[in-house]
């Protein structure tokens, strides 16, 4: 890691912390609110064609993204998750921007959810580019939606897979 870069994104190979990470998120919101406590999180990391890539700030686990990568709706950003103690840092942006290098290379399209009480997210989604396209109502709990964005390159019928 630099000076001018002092945060690193990797790739989980093994399940190692994602008890904390599903701690994490069931302390925070959205999922306060949406009432996703810490087995439910948990749940997230489960199933075929996910990957965990985690990002640290000076040696220490800031944050997570699990993408979906295989199947119709692969190119998925299924959950992006910045700890609260590193938030307004650029760390959201810097993953966002791995995320769409990750996934160019599969698909030609990104899909990501959000609360549609989650302004700051919202506010960040549609600054990288993502169009809303699906308003999922009551999809996670009674009286909340959730909002699809999608952002893309092209059509899949054109894509060729790098």
């Amino acid at each position: 890691m630099s000076q001018h870069n002092p945060f690193e994104i990797r790739q989980s190979s093994i399940d190692t912390g994602y008890q904390t990470f599903a701690s994490w998120m069931a302390g925070s919101e959205p999922w306060l609110t949406l009432d996703m406590d810490q087995q439910k999180c948990l749940k997230a990391f489960e199933g075929p064609g996910k990957e965990i890539h985690i990002i640290e700030r000076e040696g220490s686990a800031a944050g997570f993204v699990i993408l979906q990568t295989i199947g119709s709706f692969k190119g998925y950003i299924q959950t992006l998750f910045i700890h609260p103690d590193f938030q307004g840092l650029g760390l959201g942006t810097a993953m966002l921007e791995y995320c769409e290098k990750r996934i160019a290379a599969i698909s030609p399209n990104i899909f990501i959810c959000v609360s549609d009480f989650n302004t700051g997210a919202i506010k960040l989604y549609e600054s990288f580019g993502f169009k809303k396209v699906g308003v999922l109502e009551n999809f996670i709990k009674d009286g909340y939606a959730e909002l699809l964005y999608r952002k893309s390159t092209g059509p899949l019928n054109t894509f060729i897979a790098s």
